[in-house]
């Protein structure tokens, strides 16, 4: 009896001590009698503009933990093939609007929720990480960097990541070392959003299941470009087919897991704010020549690309509206763009419209304007009910410098709560302008997100929204469009933003500048030096 008591005391033993080792060394985690990878999933998203004066807080990214993060993937959805394939622990996944700066404290407490859950959950044999890649923090460079460095601190460098990102992401040397599988959207507008997100967690789950692991190689180029993304649509040429070169090189080659060109983004002023080509793959001479060939292409077009819509000063884009047959005839106020990091609340378009005489009669031609953000004019509104007459101003709470809050005096049409961004929305009519004024910022880019106001934007004659090139269904709504090079955070004349932080020579900046070196550079491993 003391025989067998021994023997099992020192199986037991022997068993603790094998599972210590595997903890501590950061190794195969898999989970006791499941066969099944234990994968976590982590994220932090938004593209921030330095050019604005807005600043982002904790409560805009709506972090989720836990059992939520599933709702963020549909391919993750319970009994999905791939929410089988692994035992999943999500940590912490917020995503925000675009908007200024992230503050230091919102930063530091997203990430050190996160890491928290990270402790408590692991050790884990791989991790997604879910980034935009255009997060700026005050007083830090580089976040996304920052955050997967620290993220290595707890999960160890045996833990392998796969890193999904926007292709206006900005793609650092910390960051690219950090990672081990890294993809990005291959079409703007992102329509292939989801399919990237999914992909990288394939990836993920193949490296690990065929117990490949990290790819051996990880080309980086970086590329002297910054352009906003209005000029480098995939709707249009040369992004069109330069883009369309990335699938065959990446899923159709042996030795290659992915490949991703990222545009970069051109509103915050970063030395990591520049273009950049990446590879990853297991044949070292096939990913060093596919991130060279697509580096090249990249260069060698760089001249061409243009707006993906044509454009003009507001007057110009009025005047077309005014005088043209089609409708709905689209106007996008570039320069607030909250889709792409404006503080949401300029007022320099709407002041302009509701001062032109063709407006100011309710006959007169019907204009959408979407939107500007005021909680006090809302408060005020719903005070006065549908129905009701409504005086105040909007606006210019945050970005007052290019006009003041703009007079609003009308009759509210409609009144809707709920909306996770704007809180509450209030149309009031101007004249002949139906102005939606929002509690909290909001991008209006579905046809949804009219009608639920009761509006009917295929039926008016102009509709203005503060957006860059149009998104899908906007764009299939369009009779016509046109964009207004209107100032703001996201001002589209690169020229008149006060860059004092990325590296120079920059094009389209420095036109004249030399051809830069294209050949790929290996990143090391994560965890290796070299």
């Amino acid at each position: 009896m003391q025989l067998h008591q021994s023997i099992r005391r020192t199986i037991i033993y022997f068993l603790l001590l094998a599972v210590w080792n595997c903890v501590a060394l950061g190794g195969f985690a898999q989970s006791v009698g499941s066969g099944l990878p234990r994968v976590a999933i982590a994220g932090l998203g938004i593209e921030s503009s330095t050019f604005s004066p807005a600043v982002t807080h904790e409560a805009a990214f709506h972090a989720k933990t836990g059992e939520e993060v599933y709702t963020s993937y549909p391919f993750m959805a319970a009994g999905a093939p791939l929410r089988r394939q692994a035992t999943w622990l999500p940590a912490l996944v917020g995503k925000s609007l675009p908007g200024g700066a992230v503050t230091r404290e919102a930063y530091e407490s997203l990430v050190g929720k996160m890491l928290d859950l990270l402790r408590k959950n692991g050790p884990f044999d791989g991790l997604y990480l879910d980034i935009h890649g255009a997060m700026s923090v005050k007083g830090l460079d580089d976040p996304e960097g920052d955050l997967i460095t620290r993220i290595r601190q707890v999960v160890g460098y045996k833990t392998l990541i796969s890193t999904s990102m926007d292709l206006h992401g900005c793609v650092s040397w910390r960051l690219a070392q950090n990672t081990d599988l890294m993809t990005c959207y291959r079409l703007a507008p992102h329509e292939d959003a989801m399919q990237t997100k999914e992909r990288a967690v394939v990836h993920l789950l193949e490296r690990l299941k065929s117990g490949k692991g990290k790819p051996a190689y990880k080309a980086w180029i970086p590329i002297p470009i910054l352009l906003p993304g209005e000029k480098t649509s995939t709707r249009i040429e040369p992004g069109k087919s330069l883009y369309a070169k990335v699938e065959p090189l990446a899923d159709r080659q042996e030795g290659i897991v992915d490949a991703g060109i990222w545009i970069s983004y051109a509103w915050a002023d970063e030395p990591r704010n520049h273009a950049v080509v990446m590879v990853v793959g297991d044949d070292k001479t096939q990913v060093g020549r596919t991130a060279e060939t697509l580096a090249r292409a990249f260069w060698a077009v760089r001249a061409q690309f243009d707006f993906v819509a044509p454009t003009g000063t507001l007057e110009q884009c009025l005047a077309k509206a005014l005088a043209g047959p089609k409708h709905p005839f689209f106007i996008s106020d570039t320069g607030d763009n909250p889709t792409a990091g404006g503080a949401g609340d300029v007022t320099w378009t709407l002041t302009r419209i509701l001062a032109r005489p063709e407006f100011r009669q309710e006959t007169g031609p019907s204009l959408i304007y979407a939107s500007i953000p005021d909680s006090n004019f809302v408060k005020k509104a719903v005070a006065a009910g549908v129905g009701g007459a409504v005086e105040g101003t909007a606006g210019a709470m945050v970005d007052a410098r290019f006009a003041p809050p703009v007079p609003l005096k009308g009759v509210v049409e409609s009144i809707t709560y709920g909306d996770k961004d704007a809180e509450v929305e209030v149309v009031v009519k101007v004249g002949s302008v139906h102005v939606i004024v929002t509690g909290k910022r909001k991008p209006y880019h579905k046809e949804r997100d009219f009608t639920r106001l009761k509006l009917e934007p295929r039926k008016a004659d102009i509709v203005v929204v503060k957006i860059g090139y149009l998104e899908p269904e906007l764009y299939a709504m369009r009779a016509d469009w046109i964009m207004a090079l209107t100032p703001g955070g996201v001002d589209q004349d690169l020229f008149r933003l006060p860059y004092k932080r990325i590296q120079r020579p920059m094009f389209p900046l420095d036109a004249k500048m030399p051809d830069p070196d294209l050949k790929a550079r290996f990143v090391p491993l994560s965890g290796k030096t070299k």
